[in-house]
C-alpha cells in the first residue's frame, strides 16, 4: 500500500509538471472579461489593502494554495516549501488527499505542516466518494485532529476516479453521508472540484446539507482525465479519455452560476488561475478567495523562495488591476462596475 500510494501520487506530480494535462480548446472563461481602465484612479498604489480573512482568520492576501498532493517524498518537500511560503505572504493553504494520512505510516510528515504554516488557515482534504468506502465522522475528525486544520474539504472527482485503474466509482447516495460530517465535524466543511467545476444546482445540495464553503475548481487549467490517461495502463481507459479532453465547467461559469443561487456562501475560485489579473477578475464577478494550484507547483519543487517569487507577482498583479480600476481594497473590487464582459460594460453609463 505505502510503495503504491507513493508511485501514484510521485506520477501525478511529474506528470502535473507538463502541459500535456491541461484541458484541449478549453479555457477558463475569463478572457471574456475586461476592466475599464481608469485614468484617474484617485488612489495611492502604495496604500492599496489586499487584506482579507477566510475560516475566521485573517490573512495578508485573497489567496489560497490549493490542494495538490501528499502520500510521498516528493509531496512532502513541495509541502513544505508551499507552508513556509504561506506562512510567510500569509495565504491560506489546502492540503492534498488526507487519505493517505489514515492507510499510511509513511510520508506523514507530507502532511503535517502546521509547524510551517502556524496563522494561516489550513484546509484538510478528502474525496467524497470515499464515504461510499468505509469512511465516516471518525475518520474525518481523526484527519482534522492530525493536520491541526482549520477545516475539512470534500473534493468530488467523478471524471478522475473514471478513467484511474486504482477507480472508486460509487458515487450514489452521499449527501445523507456528507450531512452527517458537517454536522458531526468540529470544524466548517467545503466542497471542491478537481477541474471539471461546480455549478449552482449542485453548490445549492451541499449547501442544504450543510457545507460551508464552495471551491468551483473550474475547467481550464489541468484535466484530470488527461493525468489519468497517460498514467492508465488499460488501453480502453486511454482511448476513452481523448474524448473528455474538453470536459467541464469553466470557471467563469462556475462562478457565475454559484453566486446566483448562493449570493452570500463564501466562495473560492480555481481552475485554471495563473495570475493576479485571473484573480482580480474573479473576485470582481464573486469571488471571495482565489486559488492557484499548478502555477505554483513548479517552484515547489524548486524552493521557498522561488515560490515566495511566484506569490509575489501574483499579489502585485492584483494590485495593479485594482490600482487600474481604482479600487483601494477587496471590498472596492468586488463591487467595481468598472467591467467589459464579452465587450459590453455593465454599466450603461460607462
Amino acid at each position: 500500500m505505502e510503495a503504491d500510494i507513493n508511485v501514484r501520487k510521485t506520477e501525478h506530480i511529474r506528470l502535473c509538471l507538463t502541459d500535456a494535462v491541461e484541458g484541449v480548446n478549453k479555457t477558463t472563461g475569463l478572457e471574456g472579461i475586461d476592466f475599464l481602465h481608469n485614468a484617474l484612479p484617485e488612489i495611492n498604489f502604495d496604500e492599496i489593502d489586499i487584506t482579507t480573512s477566510f475560516l475566521g482568520k485573517a490573512i495578508k492576501a485573497p489567496f489560497l494554495v490549493s490542494s495538490m498532493t501528499g502520500g510521498s517524498k516528493l509531496a512532502e518537500e513541495i509541502n513544505i516549501n508551499l507552508a513556509k511560503a504561506s506562512e510567510e505572504r500569509g495565504w491560506a493553504i489546502g492540503l492534498g488527499s488526507t487519505r493517505a494520512l489514515l492507510e499510511s505510516d509513511a510520508y506523514q510528515d507530507s502532511f503535517l505542516i502546521r509547524k510551517h504554516a502556524k496563522s494561516v488557515p489550513l484546509i484538510a482534504n478528502l474525496g467524497a466518494v470515499q464515504l461510499n468506502y468505509g469512511y465516516g465522522v471518525d475518520e474525518a475528525r481523526r484527519i482534522v485532529e492530525m493536520t491541526e486544520a482549520d477545516s475539512l474539504v470534500l473534493h468530488f472527482n467523478s471524471l478522475q476516479e473514471v478513467f484511474q485503474d486504482e477507480r472508486d466509482v460509487n458515487f450514489e447516495k452521499l449527501l445523507p453521508k456528507i450531512e452527517e460530517i458537517c454536522k458531526r465535524l468540529p470544524v466548517p466543511v467545503g466542497a471542491k472540484e478537481v477541474g471539471f467545476g461546480i455549478d449552482g444546482s449542485v453548490a445549492k445540495k451541499l449547501h442544504d446539507v450543510g457545507v460551508a464553503y464552495i471551491d468551483v475548481a473550474g475547467a481550464g487549467g489541468t484535466s484530470w482525465s488527461q493525468v489519468e490517461k497517460l498514467r492508465s495502463k488499460d488501453p480502453l481507459r486511454q482511448r476513452a479519455a481523448e474524448a473528455f479532453n474538453s470536459w467541464g465547467i469553466p470557471t467563469k461559469v462556475c462562478l457565475n452560476s454559484v453566486r446566483s443561487v448562493l449570493p452570500d456562501v463564501p466562495l473560492i475560485a480555481s481552475g485554471g488561475m495563473k495570475t493576479g489579473l485571473d484573480g482580480a477578475k474573479a473576485i470582481a464577478i464573486g469571488a471571495d478567495l482565489v486559488g492557484f494550484a499548478r502555477t505554483l507547483l513548479k517552484a515547489a519543487t524548486e524552493s521557498v523562495e522561488a515560490v515566495l517569487d511566484v506569490m509575489e507577482q501574483i499579489e502585485f498583479e492584483l494590485k495593479v488591476a485594482m490600482f487600474g480600476i481604482g479600487a483601494r481594497d477587496i471590498q472596492a473590487l468586488k463591487e467595481t462596475n468598472r467591467l467589459v464582459i464579452n465587450n459590453r460594460p455593465i454599466a450603461e453609463d460607462l
